[in-house]
């Protein structure tokens, strides 16, 4: 860690100590995860079985794919989530979106905090600039761990100061009562991309714990428009070895391209693979390649 980096980390520490001592004075007991949206400062959003997501998206960047100006809701956000795993102690998984000439400064800054990489490489293929993609782990104090993601996000251009209000939903150029239907889940809007997340259905464990859906081990399938019916989709699926080549056949048969395949974790039971793909087609009948897609995989979703 540079010495500029490290006095920087000194004074978060510094500055969100006395921020989380004052949070827990004003609730009246300390909570696990107390503190960590001061460290981040921003707010997160309340996930199913305690988890707390914060995101981080990328609207410093420009990034075309494929013809297409990609939303930070599309493949450009950042996020990490903090799962309570005991009194005072957290599991955090992420993710972030990197430009290439920022990859050894943030992995630096997180491996001098103890947050760990578990993965780096690419998402989608083919855009400008290069982006790749760290995704992190840590066990420990939430608010050192808040700390150090901080501190090496403070090493990039991403926004780290007050999010600006989130655009308002608009479903104006999409047909998402259609998408929904093809692919037999909702989703909702962020701006105008519309996000589907689709769980396993057994329980994914790490460490002795399990790791809930939001801490990044559901399908994620998002549909920018593109006009015309037609949207740009990325995402990854999350799939067991022996699911893999199916679903990669399945996408093919219609149009949709596999653009990565690799891990996201190091130790989880059972083994994931996480697919992600490319398409920019009529958003209904991409929807439809999904869902034949998904019928590979042992996810929750009607039959």
């Amino acid at each position: 860690m540079s010495f500029t980096t490290s006095r920087l980390h000194a004074a978060l520490i510094a500055c969100f100590a006395t921020a989380a001592s004052v949070a827990t004075s004003r609730a009246g007991a300390q909570t696990p995860l107390a503190g960590v949206a001061e460290a981040l400062g921003r707010a997160g959003t309340d996930q199913p079985g305690g988890v707390v997501r914060f995101g981080f998206p990328r609207g410093d960047l420009t990034v075309v794919a494929n013809g297409v100006t990609l939303k930070p809701a599309l493949a450009l956000g950042s996020w990490v989530a903090f799962e309570p795993v005991g009194p005072h102690d957290a599991m955090a998984m992420g993710d972030l979106v990197l430009l290439e000439s920022e990859v050894a400064d943030v992995m630096r800054a997180l491996q001098a905090g103890g947050v760990e990489q578990t993965a780096l490489h690419n998402h989608v293929l083919g855009e400008s600039p290069r982006v790749m993609y760290m995704h992190v782990s840590a066990h420990g104090d939430p608010v050192k761990i808040a700390l150090t993601i901080r501190t090496a996000l403070a090493t990039t251009k991403t926004p780290l100061g007050a999010p600006a209000a989130a655009a308002a939903p608009s479903a104006a150029e999409l047909d998402t009562a259609g998408v929904a239907a093809a692919l037999g889940v909702g989703g909702k809007l962020n701006g105008v991309v519309y996000q589907v997340s689709v769980p396993r259905r057994e329980h994914i464990m790490e460490r002795g714990h399990e790791v809930p859906p939001s801490m990044g081990v559901a399908t994620a399938i998002n549909f920018q428009p593109t006009g015309g019916g037609k949207a740009a989709i990325t995402g990854d699926f999350v799939m067991r070895a022996e699911e893999v080549n199916a679903v990669i056949r399945a996408l093919q048969a219609h149009g949709i391209s596999p653009t990565a395949l690799h891990s996201h974790m190091l130790d989880e039971t059972p083994r994931l693979f996480f697919m992600h793909f490319w398409a920019n087609d009529d958003a209904v009948a991409l929807a439809k390649g999904l869902r034949a897609a998904l019928d590979r995989t042992a996810s929750k979703i009607g039959r």
